[in-house]
């Protein structure tokens, strides 16, 4: 598997941007219940806030350069119960990783679907290792418009709205109990740098203006009842 640098570099650049990460997980956390797995952990951004709830976290990511940052960097929390690497676009899933099968009443994965060709097989294995009446909580870019640069350099598959996430959601026979978009103002920044500019990494400088100004952005989410945005957030019951 080859390094995956332009991923570093945008994680490392969101490690120091904390009241988006804090927004972000704020979005998610009243779903956030029981035995938690988040896929696609990363270098931790959203992993260490979900270590403060006072839940049962297992961490996981595809790489095991990411596991290891993950063990290393979180072995001292007592709400850690395991790191994983786990492949989420694997055709065995199911015996590759029996012994996680049906272990977790909430799966989060943010900004992993559109890194895989079939998003249906992953959120089929999402399902299976669900319990029954578990929760999906899955985070994805919006909007086929935007695919830029930033998207292909970050492996992006494609993007997504409202209806075609519920229809992917629907697909699995899973219940959406919310549908959202998230973060209204990212998206004029998204464009203009990936699209016009034709930059394949965000500019660390944009990043951080961008940061300084996340209170007024939730306000703007608020304001537009988060019907437009760079992101869009599902949650959805397993029957």
């Amino acid at each position: 598997m080859e390094k995956d640098h332009s991923g570093l570099e945008t994680l490392e650049l969101f490690a120091n941007a904390p009241h988006f990460n804090k927004w972000l997980f704020e979005s998610i956390s009243s779903y956030c219940q029981g035995n938690i797995l988040e896929i696609g952990s990363g270098i931790g951004n959203i992993s260490k806030l979900l270590l403060q709830q006072n839940l049962p976290v297992t961490l996981s990511d595809l790489r095991k350069e990411y596991c290891d940052h993950l063990r290393a960097h979180f072995e001292k929390s007592s709400n850690l119960q395991n790191v994983l690497q786990i492949d989420l676009s694997l055709t065995d899933f199911e015996n590759v990783y029996r012994q996680s099968l049906y272990q977790f009443d909430t799966v989060i994965a943010l900004n992993v679907i559109e890194h895989i060709e079939d998003d249906k097989l992953v959120i089929s294995n999402c399902k299976k290792l669900l319990k029954p009446n578990g929760r999906i909580i899955i985070l994805v870019p919006a909007y086929m418009s935007l695919y830029n640069s930033f998207d292909k350099e970050l492996g992006h598959f494609r993007r997504y709205n409202k209806k075609s996430l519920a229809e992917l959601f629907q697909s699995q026979r899973l219940k959406i109990a919310r549908m959202q978009y998230f973060n209204c103002a990212g998206i004029f920044g998204w464009w203009f740098t990936g699209s016009v500019m034709k930059k394949t990494i965000i500019p660390k400088n944009q990043l951080a203006i961008y940061e300084k100004f996340v209170p007024l952005f939730r306000v703007m989410d608020s304001i537009l009842m988060k019907r437009i945005g760079l992101s869009v957030i599902a949650v959805g019951i397993k029957e």
